[in-house]
């Protein structure tokens, strides 16, 4: 079984929107043109762009960090965005 990732996109608007997913290249694809599977918030703001991805062993672990990173505020996101990764074995950023 694959490995389970946390992701934020970047919203047209400029907002930052959090998931989980195990193909983060289709779910950012699902977001951007499917009516039916993309988020609630994503499809009135679109075209979403993948900013940020975090890989995780569990479906329970990408959630519980999924809950960290949307309690962080925008600046906080902003910063996890664009620090290194702290474990680069783990993290793959996409800037």
């Amino acid at each position: 079984m694959g490995k389970w990732n946390v992701y934020m996109v970047r919203c047209s608007d400029g907002s930052l929107y959090t998931g989980i997913a195990m193909d983060v290249a289709q779910r950012v694809v699902e977001h951007n043109t499917n009516d039916v599977l993309a988020a609630r918030y994503t499809r009135p703001r679109r075209p979403v762009m993948l900013v940020y991805q975090e890989q995780c062993d569990t479906r329970s672990a990408a959630s519980k960090r999924e809950y960290e990173i949307k309690q962080m505020d925008k600046k906080e996101k902003l910063m996890l965005i664009v620090a290194e990764p702290p474990y680069t074995c783990c993290v793959t950023l996409i800037r």
